[in-house]
């Protein structure tokens, strides 16, 4: 099963109030950075992981008229969000911005074209399954194998996942090739993980882009045949080339399904994507196929075995044997249910990042000096209506910006003896964000400095506000409330 990744995306948080109250105020929870979406392979979908921002600073909530440059200090912006008036005790500097760490998600295998390849510790736990069932099949058609069979069926588990392995790779080839970035790939329980960060620009590439695995697992299972053919049957290779034969066989036919999360579903969403032209339209009824197709699974499964048409007898069919079938049937029923799912949230999210523009979320902010009291400084920013601070030398080039955690923890009381460059983090090169970002690019910049503040400038390099990675956040969840163009 393999799901194309879309682009990262905030986290979901609370929604944004519909007011703001004037006068200096505290900080709202910051949004966790964008992070990829996964292109799933033979298994379970699993959604990339999230890295936490700050919380982002706020010092004043008149709302603003637009950007505007006064004379000496920064240029505030346009201000769309409510702020909490809060005070609490204490003072403590910020952390410097953190730099994005690597992905993670197990054991590091390699990194074949420059993807990272983690193996799950959910992946042991399926090798010790498939060694212990295979073992067992193993003592009745290899009965002379004794204790061996369990090594041999440990190669076997090995094998199989590296086919899974060859799967995603041809995925990750491909998504290259369309210069899509690819995050990771992960084996995991129930198959394999690519995590392509973005989506295909055309139908015919998210067509390619879904077919080349199953491809891959069929023309493997046409060379363990081929392999098979001259080795006698009943012997330990003959019993592993015909096992990994078929299970890429059921890798192949099950991802052919044409139901999301399944590359089948990824192909059936690019087909009515071209026909109607719009992505979110493909996206919605290769979905709903993909919930049919798990209720179906959930069902039909254990029927299938008990009726023997899998192989089985009518021993087979009760006691452990029906329990069995019946868990492994809502394990992939909810595996398909919850990625289908999955695939519809990523849409949308997809369908809203547009809304997402630097220059319309950053924050009005004013300048001032590093010698600058915090009272004053927040006095200055009511008179402005700003809801941001930025500190800047005696020639008015900024040097950091005031956090507002920082700020709500500094009682009222204290505040005419606190400098505000001491509440302030030191901007680096990421932190500086062009005014024109926005949706990818704009959570592209986000993620790869990870703060809870920006310092937004224009294209000249003149400073039009401060962008809250809290308030990114806010917009992204009343976006995506709002109901999708295509249903």
């Amino acid at each position: 099963m393999d799901v194309s990744g879309g682009s990262g995306q905030p986290r979901s948080g609370s929604e944004e109030p519909a007011e703001q109250p004037t006068g200096p105020t505290a900080p709202a929870a910051g949004p966790p950075h964008p992070d990829p979406a996964p292109h799933d392979g033979p298994g379970t979908p699993a959604p990339g992981p999230q890295d936490t921002g700050a919380p982002a600073p706020e010092t004043a909530a008149t709302p603003d008229d637009g950007p505007r440059t006064t004379p000496g200090p920064a240029g505030p912006p346009h201000d769309t969000h409510p702020d909490r008036a809060a005070a609490h005790s204490g003072l403590r500097p910020g952390p410097p911005p953190r730099r994005p760490r690597e992905p993670g998600g197990g054991l590091l295998m390699g990194r074949p074209f420059g993807v990272p390849v983690y193996v799950a510790p959910s992946w042991f736990l399926v090798a010790a399954l498939i060694t212990w069932v295979f073992g067992g099949q193993l003592d009745r058609v290899l009965p002379e194998l004794g204790a061996l069979r369990y090594l041999v069926s440990l190669f076997f588990a090995i094998a199989f996942y590296a086919s899974v392995l060859v799967h995603e790779l041809a995925h990750t080839v491909a998504a290259l090739r369309f210069k899509l970035p690819v995050r990771r790939i992960q084996l995991q329980f129930f198959g394999g993980v690519s995590e392509i960060e973005k989506e295909a620009e055309t139908p015919g590439r998210e067509f390619v882009l879904a077919f080349v695995g199953p491809l891959l697992s069929l023309v493997l299972a046409g060379l363990f045949y081929l392999a098979l053919l001259p080795v006698q049957r009943g012997t330990v290779p003959g019993v592993l080339l015909a096992g990994l034969m078929v299970s890429n066989l059921i890798v192949a036919a099950f991802n052919l399904l044409p139901g999301l999360p399944l590359d089948g579903g990824r192909m059936l969403r690019a087909v009515v994507w071209k026909i109607t032209g719009r992505p979110m339209s493909g996206t919605v009824a290769a979905a709903w196929v993909g919930r049919a197709l798990a209720v179906s699974v959930l069902i039909g499964l254990p029927l299938l075995t008990q009726s023997g048409t899998l192989g089985a007898t009518a021993e087979d069919s009760v006691g452990m044997d029906t329990v069995t079938d019946a868990l492994l049937a809502a394990i992939l029923a909810a595996i398909i249910w919850t990625g289908a799912g999955n695939s519809l949230r990523m849409a949308r999210l997809r369908e809203h990042l547009p809304e997402l523009r630097a220059r319309t979320l950053t924050r009005r902010a004013v300048p001032v000096e590093t010698g600058t009291s915090l009272a004053e400084a927040l006095r200055r920013a009511n008179d402005a209506g700003a809801r941001a601070l930025v500190v800047v030398d005696g020639h008015g080039t900024p040097l950091s910006l005031v956090r507002e955690a920082a700020i709500a923890d500094v009682p009222a009381h204290r505040r005419p003896w606190v400098l505000a460059s001491e509440l302030a983090q030191d901007l680096t090169d990421g932190m500086r964000v062009s005014a024109e970002l926005a949706g990818e690019d704009l959570l592209d910049a986000l993620r790869a400095a990870p703060a809870s503040e920006y310092l937004v400038v224009e294209e000249t390099g003149e400073i039009y506000g401060v962008l809250s990675a809290a308030d990114v956040e806010r917009a992204f969840v009343k976006a995506m409330a709002r109901p999708s163009a295509a249903t």
